[in-house]
């Protein structure tokens, strides 16, 4: 039989006690009262949602802005044509050009995380599909990442800005919203605002409970529900 570790143990002894809903206040001092690692974990949020995805207008797919960032350096590469190359660069861009850019794609180069394009380049970049879908970095209008407006989108990007999407199956959510290591006060805040635009996305179509669960996790700790009741609760951090 496989020897089960102290810290097994103990992550499984804190589920058992952890059966009803807790604040997110209590939730996010759990999640750092149980960390025992060397590196700096990720904090996550899974929403648990009462949508079908196979019906189109509830395949929840959104951006949030989180005022706390994300704790991680956000590499964005821009194509783009003539003058939106230079204001894509002045915005902060790791890596911005035109045909050339695309053609180094071609080749091999995947080194950013975000991937912004005009619209008027698109067809070009297109044809890299198979390239860049499996990996989640095809620009998409539905995550600001198609846009003319490059300056503002790279700005946002490296301020923490991240995308979510529901799972084929479940109706799940989940989204990064910080760092271990953050200030409470500074999770609760990103907590509360991808709180917000969740609620703000409900589609119209969605009869009964939108919202199921929501948890939250990090990278080697246990996953903690939160009381629905008290999101309203959340407000006055993004008010702070």
């Amino acid at each position: 039989m496989a020897r089960v570790s102290k810290k097994r143990k103990k992550l499984d002894a804190l589920r058992s006690e952890l059966t009803a809903p807790i604040t997110a206040e209590e939730a996010i001092k759990i999640l750092k009262k149980e960390n025992s690692v060397k590196f700096d974990q990720t904090v996550e949020v899974h929403f648990h949602l009462g949508v079908d995805s196979k019906i189109n207008d509830q395949q929840i797919r959104s951006t949030v802005n989180l005022p706390g960032g994300t704790g991680k350096e956000v590499r964005v590469a821009v194509v783009a044509k003539g003058e939106k190359v230079k204001e894509a660069k002045d915005a902060g861009a790791d890596f911005a050009g035109s045909e050339e850019l695309i053609t180094k794609i071609s080749e091999g180069f995947l080194g950013f995380d975000k991937l912004v394009a005009t619209p008027d380049i698109m067809a070009a970049l297109s044809k890299l599909g198979k390239i860049l879908g499996p990996k989640g970095l095809m620009p998409n209008p539905k995550d600001g990442t198609v846009t003319a407006d490059v300056g503002k989108i790279v700005k946002e990007l490296k301020a923490g800005k991240v995308s979510f999407r529901s799972e084929k199956e479940g109706g799940v959510v989940q989204m990064a919203i910080g760092k271990l290591s953050f200030e409470d006060s500074r999770l609760l805040k990103n907590l509360a605002a991808a709180v917000e635009q969740v609620q703000k996305i409900k589609p119209s179509s969605v009869k009964g409970i939108y919202i199921k669960s929501i948890s939250l996790s990090s990278t080697m700790g246990p996953g903690v529900r939160l009381d629905l009741t008290k999101l309203l609760d959340l407000h006055k951090y993004l008010a702070a």
